[in-house]
């Protein structure tokens, strides 16, 4: 950082400079200066208000956008020099503009506080960042989509307490973990439309006397609506907060998945194999292969819930309307953001180059007596009561494991000592493949219905914006 100005845009009340570790320890350029982007489209779009009111003459107007288009230039081409002691990132945009086209840069805060200019920058930023993680998102989403297809037919376990329970199929599997992603992405966009709305015009906390047109402004911005109160526009965080709120969902999603993976490439499933460029060896046992790009995602996770928590706790207690507590709103925004969006481009780009194991996840499914559910069903259907059903099929499971069999091993004769309405056909229903496919309904895990279930979601995400 370069101190080429200590004069304070606020300094005429003071009759001493801030001391300089004051000044260290109250500047906040070393977190906001990411924001030079939206700092410079919304004082552009203020000076052409504030020329449109009769402020700023057209010539002022024009030495204003053009004086700040240069900036961003200098900025982008790293030859800007940023000052600690000009305390953020509009002073230091501000005072660089004054620097370069004179009186009229004095003239642009007219109209306005760093306080509706801090929250109108967050808010373009944010918005941003929606976009961009909506959009990684979706890539995942569509790699979830070609693998859930090309795997319609293959047969894992499925689990409840991490005990076989039912026969699925891995692209019924992988559609659950669309099913999560969607959801993530209609939470986005709940939020973004909440955070679409101007705080610009609130000034300080109470207004302007001056003929602004926030409007304009919001048209010029591309923002939905106008924050309506100016007291709640400069004060509220909540739109980061929600953010927060909706990564820290995408990362308990994108965390229960690295889980499974983690789970799924250990040797005692061995369902999948990650390519070796995500996965790292171990520095004492040459046989290792890692999968920690899943178990830093997974706890990358509590990083972003910390973040959440660390907004909830900044608002809770001030009163209305800006306080400077607020200027950490920033680090833990920013982290959430990066954060987020890193895990699930990442995870977009690995998904497709998943290795699934067939065999392995069909051996598994027949080892924990995946299909006694199918034998209940298929007693009740002849009549018995699902509870006498029910203990019927308990019993034969014990038998099975005495004999270390699976169910559809033990002789037909021995099934129908446990129920004398078992028959023949009771072999059809013991088959993987046969309960996979009787599971024949809409949000089922027959193949048809996962196929179908793909094809509804390449609709769904075609229709949207």
């Amino acid at each position: 950082m370069t101190d080429r100005s200590s004069r304070k845009p606020w300094g005429g009340r003071f009759a001493e400079a801030t001391d300089t570790s004051v000044e260290a320890y109250t500047a906040s350029i070393g977190h906001d200066a990411r924001l030079y982007r939206q700092d410079i489209a919304g004082s552009i779009a203020h000076a052409r208000m504030l020329q449109r009111a009769g402020v700023l003459t057209e010539a002022e107007c024009r030495a204003i956008v053009e004086g700040l288009e240069a900036i961003r230039a200098e900025i982008e081409a790293g030859a800007f020099p940023w000052s600690e002691a000009l305390e953020d990132v509009h002073m230091n945009i501000e005072a660089r503009l004054t620097e370069r086209i004179g009186e009229a840069g004095k003239k642009l805060h007219t109209g306005r506080s760093r306080n509706d200019q801090v929250a109108t920058d967050l808010r373009l930023y944010l918005r941003e960042a929606i976009d961009r993680l909506r959009a990684e998102l979706r890539r995942l989403q569509e790699g979830l989509l070609e693998l859930a297809e090309r795997e319609a037919e293959t047969i894992m376990p499925g689990y409840t307490h991490l005990q076989v329970a039912q026969p699925v199929t891995f692209g019924h599997h992988l559609m659950a973990w669309f099913e999560m992603f969607q959801r993530d992405r209609e939470r986005l966009a709940d939020c973004r439309r909440r955070t679409n709305r101007l705080p610009l015009g609130a000034a300080a906390l109470a207004g302007t006397t001056f003929p602004i047109d926030r409007r304009y402004v919001a048209e010029q911005l591309g923002f939905e609506g106008l924050c309506a109160n100016s007291l709640d526009a400069v004060s509220d965080r909540d739109f980061a907060i929600e953010f927060a709120a909706a990564a820290s969902l995408v990362m308990m999603h994108l965390s229960r998945c690295c889980e499974e993976l983690i789970l799924w490439t250990s040797p005692a499933f061995g369902f999948v194999e990650l390519p070796d460029r995500y996965c790292t060896g171990s520095s004492i046992m040459p046989q290792k292969k890692n999968p920690d790009v899943a178990e830093l995602t997974r706890g990358k996770s509590a990083a972003v819930f910390g973040d959440l928590m660390a907004l909830l706790t900044l608002m809770k207690a001030q009163p209305l309307a800006y306080n400077r507590d607020n200027q950490e709103d920033k680090p833990a925004l920013f982290h959430a953001v990066d954060t987020t969006q890193a895990a699930v481009a990442l995870f977009a780009d690995l998904v497709p180059h998943l290795q699934v194991r067939r065999g392995r996840m069909r051996e598994a499914a027949r080892e924990g007596f995946a299909t006694a559910t199918d034998l209940a069903d298929y007693l009740v259907r002849k009549g018995v009561p699902f509870r006498d059903a029910h203990e019927a099929v308990g019993r034969a499971v014990r038998r099975a494991l005495e004999l270390g069999r699976d169910l559809a091993e033990l002789p037909l004769e021995e099934l129908r000592a446990f129920s004398p309405a078992i028959g023949e056909d009771v072999y059809e229903v013991l088959t993987l493949e046969g309960s996979v496919a009787a599971r024949d309904h809409e949000g089922g895990t027959a193949p048809r219905r996962v196929r179908e279930a793909v094809a509804r979601a390449r609709e769904h995400l075609a229709a949207e914006p």
